[in-house]
Order: structure tokens, then sequence, then C-alpha cells
């Protein structure tokens, strides 16, 4: 049983022109690789797994030679697919319908249980009779499911339906555990199953363009490289919103909660890549070894260093009403769970001592938003009588990826007055045309799904979470999750489609975070927003 997984350097555009290669050459004919979907029948199948094999597929990011098979329990057809994606993708011509149409017949369905070894022999010998002609078998196999089933299926995948003629790749999706000791149950259950080289554990936040982006803000300019450091940054502020709550999905958000579902993996994720020293060079391990770092210079959060919300209800909304979290039928009556958290990350490095890290999350909010914002100190020796505000890098991450650095400029005029302004990367505005656009006047970003799928078929682990990476991250989270659930510590109130408790502002200005509110943004479609 083989794996090419290295730890090369891998270019994404090198990845598209080999995966392109391999869907177009004919003559490969020793080659065939089975693209496993458990849990078929989901949500996270439909929406995404199957529309970004969708994508992949449409655009010749897929070997040739793919065969899709989805697993789960409910008795569908290929058809039943076909409707039960259709509502996630988009069609645009009767050409890009041919296509969808070749795409379907590359999927077939089983449905079995998830702890039947029959059922997954079964499996096994279905997959089989698209590989009889073939030198070469590659498997891929992502796990679209829940935590309970993780170990069964996990052991009978071992058992019966690992390939035996060509490299085997597991994708997991989180949770990656509730806590540190279920997460190292987790990591030695599968380390015993599968190499280290073989478990993909997803984290799709990494695959998003301004996260990639960062490696090279960072490392490729030599204008902020020397400023990203205590002398220079006030303060580092990662913020995730959504203006929704949990919209009849509160029965499970409430057995996790936002620390769990945002806070642990995918802001804690970002940190580490805006704190990380520059590795030695961009192979996989070489990032990943400088993210475990950070970590484990990281300290353990107490609850000194949290604040928790609960959205309630708001019926005085314009339009529909605005139900609180506990209105939610399926959340259990009086629950204390967050749906907002602040926590102040602190990293005892000689880069980053004394530098707040804010991570900041939030459900039923006033915005939609994933942005880095980057605080620098103040202005020494102000010459201009307090006029200055300080300098902010911002990362966007969503929505309308962006980045831009506000700084101070003269106004215009016979006025020596001082005014905020920015200099500004917008991407909608910036790049109207690429590689992947064709007839397309709007810059096309890929999801992130599509990017950290084809990762795993090129057998590039730099964009997912390694099993020491993921010890130390539960390290920081799992005593204050634990305080916070046996203390059944009260969330603050704040109402639907609000910022958040105004405690949490105040705690950030008390931790050193400056909030003006006087700055301005109007962007290149001529909208002006608050940033």
């Amino acid at each position: 049983m083989g794996s090419n997984c290295s730890n090369k350097t891998t270019d994404p555009l090198d990845v598209i022109k080999a995966l392109r290669q391999q869907s177009n050459d004919i003559s490969n004919a020793d080659q065939h690789n089975v693209f496993f979907v458990f849990g078929a029948s989901g949500d996270l199948a439909k929406k995404k797994i199957y529309p970004t094999l969708w994508a992949l597929f449409r655009d010749r990011l897929i070997p040739r030679r793919t065969v899709i098979i989805g697993y789960a329990r409910t008795k569908l057809t290929v058809e039943d697919l076909k409707t039960n994606i259709s509502k996630y993708i988009q069609i645009k011509d009767e050409n890009e319908n041919q296509k969808f149409e070749r795409f379907l017949n590359q999927n077939h369905y089983i449905n079995g249980n998830y702890d039947k070894t029959q059922d997954f022999c079964r499996l096994n010998d279905f997959a089989e009779q698209f590989e009889t002609t073939f030198a070469t078998a590659n498997r891929l196999f992502y796990l679209a499911l829940p935590p309970n089933v993780f170990a069964p299926v996990t052991k009978l995948i071992r058992e019966t339906c690992m390939s035996t003629k060509g490299w085997n790749r597991v994708i997991i999706e989180k949770p990656f555990g509730h806590d540190f000791e279920s997460s190292a149950e987790l990591s030695r259950h599968l380390s015993d199953l599968f190499k280290e080289n073989e478990i993909y554990r997803i984290d799709h936040y990494l695959g998003k363009e301004m996260v990639q982006n960062l490696m090279i803000l960072r490392f490729g300019n030599r204008i902020f490289n020397p400023i990203w450091n205590r002398d220079n940054v006030a303060s580092i502020q990662i913020t995730f919103k959504e203006p929704f709550g949990t919209q009849g999905r509160g029965g499970y958000f409430d057995s996790f909660g936002i620390i769990r579902d945002i806070m642990q993996n995918h802001l804690l994720q970002i940190l580490c890549l805006v704190a990380m020293e520059k590795p030695v060079s961009s192979k996989p391990e070489d990032i990943r070894d400088e993210k475990v770092k950070v970590l484990k210079c990281t300290q353990t959060l107490t609850l000194d260093d949290i604040v928790l919300g609960q959205y309630i209800g708001d019926k005085t909304a314009d339009g529909d009403a605005k139900y609180g979290y506990l209105d939610d039928p399926t959340v259990p009556s009086g629950s204390t769970t967050p749906t907002f958290a602040l926590a102040l990350c602190r990293i005892r490095n000689e880069r980053w001592d004394g530098v707040p890290f804010f991570l900041r999350c939030g459900k039923a909010t006033n915005e939609r938003k994933a942005e880095i914002r980057i605080q620098f100190r103040d202005v020494a020796a102000d010459i201009f009588s307090g006029q200055c505000k300080r300098n902010e890098l911002v990362i966007r991450v969503q929505p309308g990826e962006a980045v831009y650095v506000k700084f101070m400029t003269k106004a215009p005029g016979m006025s020596f007055k001082l005014e905020e302004t920015e200099l500004d990367l917008t991407y909608t505005s910036r790049y109207k045309s690429s590689e992947t656009l064709q007839n397309s006047n709007e810059a096309i970003l890929p999801d992130a799904y599509e990017r950290l799928i084809m990762d795993v078929f090129a057998g590039s682990p730099a964009n997912f979470v390694r099993s020491d990476e993921l010890a130390e991250a539960w390290r920081v989270f799992t005593p204050v999750l634990h305080q916070i659930e046996k203390e059944k510590v009260q969330p603050l109130p704040y109402v639907y489609g609000s910022r958040c408790p105004k405690q949490a502002d105040d705690f950030c200005i008390a931790h050193g975070f400056k909030f003006y509110g006087t700055y301005k943004w109007t962007d290149p479609n001529e909208k002006t927003t608050n940033k």
C-alpha cells in the first residue's frame, strides 16, 4: 500500500496543470481513482461536497479516470442525488449541461449501515469492478459524517476498503473531538489505522483565498515583514460574524457552542498563520511546524480571558420578528450555550509578548464578515495635536475579499487638518480577469472546498490540520470550556442584529484596542460602508 504524499512544495498552478493533464491524457490508462462520499445523503454532501466535485470536474481538475461512489444509510438513486444537488449548483449553458450529465455518469450510490462489515465488503466489491484493468488504483474517503460514527466507519474502511495498489487518503470533517481528551482518543484511533500522511483533517477556512494570501502578504513583501512584531503592533483582532441565528439547527449547535464551532478551529488556524515565524521553505511540513510552535507558545485560556453572549429576540425589528436563541424549539430550555464569544489570546514568545490577539465570533449579529484587523501602535511624539489615529492593516476574508491599509493624510484644502484614508486592494475591482474566468467579466475565486479537495488529489497536506497541531489547539481551550460548562456561566444578552454585547467592546478597549468610529470607506462601486 503506497502513498505519494511528499514534503515537496506544491504550487497550486502546478497542481492544476498536472490534474488537467491527467484529465486529458487518454494514454494514461494505468491509473484509476475512486472518491467515496460517506454520508452522501446529508446536508454537507449535497450543499458542499457534490457541488465541489462537479466544479472540479467541470474545470478538468479531477483526473479523468475518477469514479465517485456515495454511501449512506438512506436508499437513493443517482437521479435522487441529481435532484438533491441541483439547487446548489448553476448550469450556465447547454455545454455545461452536457458536462453535468457526463459528471453524473461517473457517480454511483450504495446504501448500507455504518457498522456492518458485510455492507462495507459489498461497497469494496462494487468499487473493485472499476479498477480491475488498472495497474494503479487510488482511493479517497470523505467522511461527511457525525462524530459518533467516525470510529466504526474508519475501522471498517481499514479492514475492508483500502486499496492495495495505490494510495489511500481519508478526509475528516470537524469537529475533531469535543475536548482535549476526546480529540486525543480520536487521534490515537486514527493513528492505529492510517499513517499521518493518509489523514486529511479539513478546515475549510484554510482554503479561503485571503487566508491563503496571508503567507504571501507577510513573507513576500518587505514593507510588512519588518514591522510584524510587538514593537510596532498594538493588537490583532480576528473576527467572524453571521447575520443569522441557528434557524432550527439549535439542537446540533447547542451540543457544541460557538467556541467549538468557530473559534477553536477556524479562528485559531488564522491566528497561527498571522503569528507564525517564517518557515524555512514553503514545503507543507515546514509550514505546519511553524503553526505548532505558535500554539505551543499560546497560553491556556481562563474565564478572565473570555466574554460570552447569547442573542435574544428583537420583536420590534422591521419586517419579520427576530427570535432569540432560546425561542428556537430545538434548543433545550434554559440553555446557557454561548452564541457569541470573545477570547483574548496571549502568545509568549519574543515576537508577540504583550500583544493581545482577540478572537471574536458570533451568530445573529449585524453583518456577515470575516476579517483580520492588525492595529499598529500610536505615533510617537505626535506633533499634530492628537489628530493621528492608529494605522490598521485589514484583511477581509469574506464577503468581498480585500486588503486595505488605513493611514493618515492631509485633508484637501487650505487647512492643515488630518483625516483617515486608505490604500485599497478590493478583489472585485482589481481582478477583472483570470485564467479561470472564460467569458465572465468579474473576478471568480475558487470555493475553499474546491481548493482543498484538489490538494488531497495532489497529496499536498499544507492546508490541513496535523495531529500535534490539533492537540495544542485543544490544550488552549479545553480547561475554560470545561469550566464554562461545569459552572453554567450565564452568557450576556445581545439583541438579534446588533454588533455584540457591549461588554465585549469594552473588554477589547481595556486590553489595548482603540475604536474611533470616525472612518468612512467608499468602495469603487460607490457604496458607503463602515470599516
